[in-house]
């Protein structure tokens, strides 16, 4: 699944899921603009990838800032000439119960997993127009599908990603861009580490693979929906979560 000549753009890209997306698209030959509000975890991302032979770029943005990402995704034009590839996978959690839940939680996660899914978008189309080629691909959630008590606010923005998922598919799919979402169960990253052992048994026991998942899981899902085997497939929601939710 050659991606040599391509132009990703990776948010969320300093740590867990989003960093190694990037470098696994890296590997397959894109070059990578990586972006995340961690500056200093981005450049050694790019350090990793260069070392490797790679192409990647560091690009510090807080997604939840639409003029931030307007001048982020005009900065990467400048410096890598396109964006074809588009991954919006910056997330946030504020969990708790909805009758306790304070508007500004809601609001933060709102913004930053699902309105910046869309700054991004309206910027980086131009740019897939041009290329007649584009791969959008939005990270969502098992709990988009399925829902969680305790994070209403995530299962909102995971399920509204899937949402806008399906309607950007139908606006640009007559363009030769595609619009896919990728819904991960459990993975192991730094932001499902701090939850507890018992939490952590009783997940895996509703998984029928019996083991949560990797960062390497979803990239590959993610790498395979940027290539051209992915060329027909649009408006999908490609779970990965070794079956903890079917249908």
């Amino acid at each position: 699944m050659s991606l040599s000549g391509r132009v990703a753009f990776v948010t969320g890209a300093s740590q867990g899921i989003g960093r190694t997306c990037a470098l696994r698209l890296a590997k397959d030959g894109a070059a990578v603009a990586v972006a995340a509000r961690n500056k200093e975890k981005l450049d050694e991302l790019v350090a990793e990838i260069t070392a490797a032979g790679g192409k990647a770029a560091a690009f510090p943005l807080d997604v939840a800032e639409e003029e931030q990402v307007k001048a982020t995704v005009k900065e990467t034009l400048a410096q890598l000439g396109k964006i074809e590839i588009l991954v919006n996978n910056a997330g946030i959690t504020r969990d708790q119960l909805v009758m306790r839940m304070k508007r500004a939680d809601w609001d933060a996660v709102l913004q930053t997993n699902l309105t910046s899914a869309y700054f991004l978008i309206q910027q980086v189309i131009p740019s897939m127009l041009r290329q007649k080629w584009g791969r959008i691909i939005n990270i969502t959630s098992v709990f988009g599908q399925m829902g969680q008590a305790g994070q209403a606010n995530y299962a909102a923005s995971k399920a509204g990603l899937i949402g806008l998922t399906m309607a950007i598919a139908r606006e640009v799919g007559s363009r030769n861009i595609t619009c896919n979402a990728v819904a991960p169960g459990f993975i192991e990253t730094a932001m499902t580490a701090g939850l507890s052992d018992e939490f952590k048994q009783n997940a895996v026991k509703q998984i029928p693979l019996g083991r949560v998942g990797t960062p390497e899981d979803v990239a590959s899902a993610v790498a395979f929906l940027a290539s051209e085997e992915a060329s027909y497939v649009t408006g999908h929601v490609l779970s990965v979560n070794g079956g903890m939710l079917m249908g």
